[in-house]
């Protein structure tokens, strides 16, 4: 009888269903689909799986984040945030109004890590909410947005050397146009029209000027003789492309650079990835350097955010995701891969290349001389509001023939409508 019950108890035991923690698990969603981006993304993915974890993938390709971004408004509105999320800048702080990121989750882990000591203040202040209080987003890497990329043995033969001021380009443009050559590698998109538009700006206006029109949204910055010239400029660059540019991703342009079709592309260091996917090396098979300006240097900062989860397996996936991003080798690794540099100050730049070390050197040189300026472009600057009203005026008139004075007196009139 005594035998019977325990063998009762013990198929009983068996019926309980398994409740224990499964293990960390991740949804996230980005729009990292580019060769030299998924090779990067890659290596998080592999350091996630080594802690036990389970990554569900979610790539949305298009737009510079554009599309991704409204995968997740979605998925927001229907209840189904995913663990976390490729953001960046304001949108952050935007999405915290909206109640959807509270409980801050990987506070504890950015205490525990020390985080503040890690990263500069200025990236901190990106990465928090409640008032800037508490973290709430991690930061992956820092990219320069403000670049030229050349193909060397291009410019080599036809006696070009890397342009330093607004004018040297226009003159080696002209050149390489004479000679049957596509100056000028761009993918017609409003965000990309953007990116080239902000290097732009900084160069033609300075850092003071870049402040005022796209951080403190001056009327007269963003109406006057200054921007003028800025579009001036643009309309330049716009008759150095090609008839193929309307709706290039910036992918294809970076590739137009590396096969010799065309001589200069201005587009962040996520496009160093693509050349080094392709083992082309600087300064033998590219040549990199910053777009003119006074010690200027546009930044964007990518991140994940990480929403409200529900579920012990979720919670947990996302305190270990954020404790990946910021371990130093992985920001060591991944940034090697994107192009970009790491956002954690003591990690050693001995093994990067030379264009991430003079990236380096430039963020800490434009940082003393107060020329370090979040993209506008990339969503580091303002609000979507704000920046999308700035885009479209420079795209419609990169695409159409108005002047350059009726474009800065829309984009001033366009700015203080969207406040």
């Amino acid at each position: 009888m005594k035998m019977k019950k325990i063998l009762i108890a013990i198929f009983a035991i068996s019926l309980v269903p398994n409740i224990s923690f499964a293990g960390p698990k991740a949804e996230v969603l980005h729009w990292w689909t580019s060769g030299g981006e998924a090779k990067a993304l890659s290596v998080l993915k592999a350091d996630f799986a080594d802690k036990g974890g389970e990554w569900t993938d979610m790539p949305v390709a298009g737009g510079g984040g554009d599309a991704a971004m409204q995968t997740l408004k979605a998925r927001i509105v229907a209840g189904d945030a995913p663990a976390a999320a490729q953001v960046k800048g304001p949108a952050i702080q935007e999405y915290d109004d909206q109640g959807v990121i509270k409980p801050y989750n990987i506070d504890a882990v950015a205490k525990a890590e020390g985080w503040d000591k890690l990263v500069s203040k200025q990236v901190a202040q990106h990465m928090k909410c409640n008032n800037f209080t508490q973290y709430c987003a991690a930061p992956v890497n820092i990219h320069r947005i403000d670049w030229f990329w050349a193909n060397k043995k291009v410019l080599d033969s036809n006696g070009i050397k890397m342009p330093t001021s607004w004018s040297e380009f226009n003159a080696a443009a002209d050149k390489l146009q004479a000679a049957g050559i596509i100056p000028f590698a761009h993918g017609g998109q409003p965000w990309q029209d953007a990116t080239v538009f902000e290097a732009v700006a900084l160069g033609i206006g300075g850092n003071d000027f870049y402040k005022k029109a796209f951080i403190d949204l001056d009327q007269k910055a963003l109406s006057g003789s200054t921007m003028v010239k800025v579009f001036d400029q643009m309309r330049k660059l716009k008759s150095y492309t090609d008839a193929g540019s309307p709706g290039r991703d910036w992918n294809v342009a970076t590739g137009m650079v590396m096969d010799g079709k065309a001589a200069f592309q201005i587009m962040g260091d996520w496009a160093k990835g693509e050349f080094s996917a392709k083992g082309l090396k600087p300064g033998k098979d590219y040549y990199c350097s910053p777009t003119p300006s006074n010690k200027g240097y546009l930044y964007n900062v990518d991140s994940f955010v990480f929403y409200n989860v529900k579920g012990a397996d979720k919670l947990e996936g996302q305190k270990l995701l954020a404790s990946l991003i910021m371990g130093k080798n992985f920001q060591k690794v991944f940034n090697m891969y994107k192009g970009s540099i790491p956002a954690r100050l003591d990690v050693s730049m001995a093994d990067f290349d030379d264009c991430a070390k003079k990236s380096n050197a430039d963020l800490n040189a434009a940082s003393a001389a107060g020329g370090l300026m979040p993209s506008y472009a990339h969503g580091m600057a303002l609000k979507g509001a704000q920046s999308g009203a700035i885009t479209d005026v420079v795209t419609e008139h990169f695409n159409s023939n108005m002047s350059s004075k009726d474009a800065a007196k829309k984009l001033a009139a366009a700015v203080k409508a969207s406040l």
